[in-house]
């Protein structure tokens, strides 16, 4: 059952209604406004792997999956105002996916609040992993200040170990996610002694002349790219222009779709992202979801999404979702499960490569196990390359895990700070 939700009126009146379905499942997707072309086929496979559990299994432990979209258009009003006319969707919103570092950050404090669970998969505050602290918000199975230890690790490892000396700049969008790397590759540079250089792109990041013409005057060794949506398309053609060498350019995970690299064309051959799952549709699943939802006109989208790495990041957010459903029916021995009992479902999730193969899903993530101290999993990541002639991205290293000395150190002060400034006594 599927329902696309766009106003607080419409929800009012969804959720003044009989409950169709037990589980409620929330997509606060953006289809729309300057990033929609990145938050299509995400909330293209979110939507559809829910929708092949209703269709192919009756849903999750024979309870149907409510799913309730939501367009904020990657604003953060917006998504505030999808949160609150959606929470009491049906029979409570179990989960929110907000897709958003600057919606998450206004969402962590409602969402304690009301006991609804975050999973900010791979963005949102990098410290919500101390579970101790943030015990309603959780960003399994890596973080932004994992990807940022994942990109020096790999340019560590392309040059001997030993970087030092060496000119990395960084290229960010100019907002809370951007800004979420810096203070770890600030620690980084002072541990392995290069030189990190910092150049802001403001939004939507349109116009980047000024930083690439920086990039070939100072002539940096490696540039890494925080950025979404036409940001980067245009820093990958601006560093085409320039000649930049592709293979010393990376990206967060969020940084490397098909959508960033196809408009530079054959140019943009060898550029680099990091990323936290497998790519491609060479798994047993992808049958299935053509053949129970694709095939029978059920799928979010147009159906042509299917495989591209955003489609699989939102698929995989899905099934992680799913999983800590089953897990929370499990602990309690109930299937119409509450939002709370949803939290303890993913404070307990444990993937391993056998759960993942039985899923339909083989090698593809790395196995992780979440606690009440860790809500951000194990910290491994791998790096993908983009192939220009074959048009698709492939991993080039084994996931490997990330600093975990720094990390772990930035994770505990700045969590720490945050309950001082919020009265929160940390604990299990």
């Amino acid at each position: 059952m599927r329902q696309k939700l766009m106003t607080a009126a419409a929800v009012a009146m969804m959720a003044a209604s009989p409950a169709l379905a037990e589980l409620t499942i929330v997509d606060t997707s953006y289809r729309t406004g300057p990033y929609a072309a990145n938050g299509i086929p995400f909330s293209d496979g979110y939507q559809d792997y829910f929708t092949l559990l209703n269709e192919r299994d009756g849903g999750i432990g024979g309870e149907m999956i409510n799913l309730v979209e939501c367009e904020t258009g990657y604003n953060t009003e917006k998504g505030v105002e999808c949160y609150e006319a959606t929470k009491n969707a049906g029979d409570g919103a179990l989960v929110y996916q907000p897709l958003s570092t600057g919606i998450t950050y206004q969402l962590i404090p409602k969402a304690t609040a009301d006991g609804i669970p975050l999973h900010t998969m791979g963005y949102g505050r990098t410290s919500a992993k101390n579970g101790e602290v943030f015990k309603w918000v959780f960003n399994y199975p890596a973080n932004y200040w994992d990807g940022a230890s994942h990109a020096i690790t790999h340019i560590l490892n392309e040059n001997g170990g030993d970087i030092s000396g060496r000119k990395i700049a960084l290229v960010y969008h100019n907002s809370a996610y951007g800004k979420e790397p810096i203070r770890t590759l600030e620690n980084l540079a002072e541990k392995h002694g290069f030189e990190l250089t910092l150049l802001p792109v403001d939004h939507p990041g349109q116009e980047q002349k000024s930083q690439w013409l920086q990039i070939r005057r100072e002539k940096p060794d490696n540039v890494i790219m925080w950025g979404w949506g036409v940001m980067n398309q245009v820093a990958i053609q601006e560093a085409v222009n320039i000649r930049f060498p592709m293979d010393q350019f990376i990206g967060i995970w969020w940084s490397g779709s098909e959508n960033d690299v196809k408009p530079a064309g054959d140019r943009a051959d060898g550029y680099k992202a990091l990323t936290f799952h497998n790519l491609g549709d060479d798994y047993p699943v992808y049958a299935d979801i053509q053949e129970h939802v694709v095939d029978t006109g059920k799928a979010a989208g147009a159906g042509d999404q299917v495989g591209s790495v955003l489609y699989n990041r939102g698929m995989y957010a899905a099934m992680l979702a799913a999983e800590a459903v089953k897990t929370a029916q499990e602990m309690h021995g109930v299937s119409a499960i509450n939002a709370a009992q949803m939290r303890d479902g993913m404070e307990n999730l444990e993937m391993t490569e056998e759960k993942m193969a039985a899923l339909g899903l083989p090698n593809f993530g790395p196995e992780f196990k979440v606690s009440c101290e860790n809500h951000g999993g194990n910290g491994f990541g791998a790096v993908s390359q983009w192939d220009a002639e074959a048009g698709e991205f492939t991993l080039i290293t084994d996931y490997y895990q990330s600093d975990q000395e720094i990390i772990g150190k930035l994770v505990a002060e700045d969590s720490a700070q945050f309950a001082e400034e919020n009265g929160i006594e940390p604990g299990c």
